[in-house]
């Protein structure tokens, strides 16, 4: 698996133990869910207006958010939706952009750390690029589920 970390913002600083943190929080939550390891995930670290700006381009909301995923392939629940032929030897699922500053905020709001709250955002952002959607009750429920599931693998609780 080839997990790309890149950091754009000067607002936080970011050590290699956050950058372990995020590869642990994907591995985590890929292999609950697929049995291969060829696969291939980007995750940009922003600041709040960066992410700002993604979310008024790409949903039409503008205001900050702490995560977005963009997903490759369409998949529901874990489960790949459609036939893929690849030529390379991993499997793009897709790229995650995190606001670091949205999380450090978070993360002393909500009175955990901020290895806690990224590894949540991470978790709850390859849920996405897995399919998973909290838009209804339901869907909320599964995907609160599997983040306190792989949050408590790795030994980070509220």
């Amino acid at each position: 698996m080839k997990i790309f970390i890149q950091n754009q913002q000067d607002k936080v600083d970011i050590d290699q133990h956050i950058s372990k943190i995020i590869e642990e929080s994907i591995v985590n939550t890929i292999k609950v869910f697929l049995e291969e390891e060829n696969f291939e995930i980007s995750v940009l670290i922003v600041d709040n207006s960066f992410i700002k700006e993604l979310n008024r381009n790409y949903r039409n909301v503008n205001k900050e958010t702490d995560v977005l995923s963009f997903p490759i392939f369409e998949f529901k629940n874990g489960k790949l939706l459609e036939d893929i032929v690849i030529m390379e030897d991993e499997i793009p699922l897709g790229d995650i952009v995190i606001s670091i500053e949205k999380a450090a905020q978070q993360a002393k709001e909500f009175g955990h750390s901020l290895e806690r709250e990224i590894a949540y955002l991470t978790v709850h952002s390859v849920l996405h690029l897995l399919g998973f959607d909290h838009i209804e009750e339901d869907d909320r429920k599964v995907m609160r589920e599997y983040e306190e599931q792989i949050l408590q693998s790795m030994g980070l609780t509220r």
